[in-house]
């Protein structure tokens, strides 16, 4: 038997192949925006930006609570919505493999046995028709040159949707250190305004213990023991409230990091062991679009989008696979190694859409729609991360001045209060003045904790809105990479 060499249809192959082409558009990043501010006209101009600078490494480190780097760093290592992202990526990076495989011959392993009856008759012989068994085992080898790049850009689209989950990690990344720092700060600011509570309480108690001394005495009331006495009740019922929030807090921080509340408890974090940088990094609007992981993970869906025009455009032309197979044949499992039962054959076979009822070019078009909004999307994110940048600059803008004003309202409201109490022991004024001096101090305490966490959560924001530095994060558990 002769056999037809393989370096005529491999020769032809290459040749195809170097000819072919990809249809569809080639994707295109969109452009970086113009402009180097996100404030509109009138905005304030918030203190000690640096613009032009972005946030590196583990971005929490900044507000220098060792407590804080400990805590932020566990949660990286145990939370389970991040395993799940980081097992998500895994994933669509195997398919994205997957889906590259089919750039290569596929070859197979066929084993067949049949029982088979000839018939005689049809050849023109007489006589009888014999039956027998037929075994057959080889590789079955094909390749798809794929002409016009309909596998190239499949794989591309699961490229890009590889990135995406990539940088959708990335958020949950920021997402989950940001939990982290607002329950911690959240923890510190409610147990200063306990510890406010507290104080104010005691204050109440002594306030009451006054009004009884001068009832005693005969310059106070009955009424006046009762006003007294319906303050620190109504004070006291302050403090519930804020030690549930506080264990609401606690669990929730636990739960950031994986653990049961029974099984782990937060640091006794204090506001004033947060300490913010004296100059905040603001990075340029063409810079952001390159660090926010949303923007990013958009712009890797628009891309995946792209790609799957081309997909659905190569639909509409030929499609050329090759073939080729090595068999061994025998009526007798036996006789399979035998050098007579080979058999190879080799081929192509060319598949050409003529007619599908209009679908091919209804599916490029409802590509092309798909592409339209991917873009939309794409820019509708960028317009919200620039407005959450703004927002933030905003709130810092005004942060300093509002914790200035908490901190004088509290020192006049505690001289006031003093003077108040002086007064009342003297007789020159009534209770009722010396409770509403002590609620004027007791409002200025606690505005004043307010104004100090609100100050920390809103630095923490600016830095999450400027991409936190995710790209130092190499995707291990608790691994970062701080510059």
């Amino acid at each position: 038997m002769t056999h037809r060499p393989f370096g005529t249809p491999l020769a032809l192959a290459l040749a195809v192949t170097l000819a072919a082409c990809t249809v569809g558009p080639d994707f295109q990043p969109p452009p970086a925006p113009a402009g180097d501010g996100y404030a509109a006209p009138g905005d304030a101009t918030p203190p000690q930006t640096v613009a032009g600078q972005r946030v590196s490494g583990a971005w929490w480190t900044l507000f220098h609570s060792p407590d804080l780097d400990r805590v932020v760093v566990d949660s990286v290592a145990g939370n389970r919505t991040l395993a799940a992202a980081r097992s998500s990526l895994e994933r669509a990076v195997e398919e994205a493999n997957a889906a590259g495989g089919a750039l290569y011959p596929q070859a197979d392993l066929s084993v067949q046995a049949d029982r088979d009856r000839v018939n005689m008759a049809a050849y023109g012989i007489a006589g009888h028709s014999p039956i027998f068994n037929l075994y057959q085992i080889g590789p079955v080898i094909s390749y798809d040159l794929d002409l016009f790049g309909k596998t190239r850009r499949a794989i591309e689209a699961a490229d890009a949707l590889a990135e995406r989950q990539g940088y959708q990690m990335g958020a949950a990344y920021l997402t989950l250190t940001g939990d982290v720092v607002v329950q911690a700060v959240t923890i510190a600011s409610l147990r200063a305004q306990i510890h406010a509570a507290e104080d104010i309480v005691a204050d109440d108690g002594a306030n009451l213990d006054l009004v009884r001394l001068a009832k005693a005495a005969g310059s106070a009331t009955e009424v006046d023991v009762l006003h007294a006495d319906s303050q620190l009740a109504n004070d006291r019922t302050v403090l519930p409230p804020l030690r549930q929030q506080l264990s609401v807090a606690r669990h929730a921080l636990a739960v950031l990091l994986g653990r049961a509340p029974a099984e782990w408890s937060p640091p006794d974090f204090d506001l004033d062991g947060f300490h913010a940088p004296e100059q905040l990094p603001v990075s340029l609007p063409s810079a952001l679009v390159r660090q926010r992981p949303d923007i990013l993970a958009a712009e890797a869906d628009l891309h995946a989008a792209s790609a799957d025009i081309g997909v659905a455009t190569a639909k509409m032309y030929p499609d050329l696979t090759l073939s080729a197979t090595l068999l061994q044949q025998a009526t007798f499992p036996g006789h399979l190694s035998s050098v007579a039962a080979s058999s190879i054959s080799a081929g192509g076979g060319l598949l050409a859409p003529l007619f599908h009822g209009g679908s091919l070019k209804a599916e490029e078009e409802a590509a092309e729609a798909a592409f339209r909004t991917s873009q939309a999307r794409y820019e509708q994110t960028v317009l919200r991360a620039f407005a959450q940048v703004a927002d933030v600059l905003q709130a810092l803008a005004h942060d300093a001045d509002e914790e200035a004003a908490q901190h004088k309202a509290v020192a006049t409201a505690e001289a006031s209060l003093r003077l108040t109490r002086l007064s009342y022991g003297a007789g020159n004024v009534g209770v009722l003045q010396v409770l509403d001096a002590q609620r004027q101090f007791q409002q200025a305490r606690l505005g004043a904790v307010h104004a100090q966490a609100q100050r920390i959560l809103d630095t923490a924001q600016l830095f999450l809105a400027m991409g936190g530095g995710w790209w130092d994060w190499d995707g291990r558990a608790g691994a970062t990479n701080p510059q």
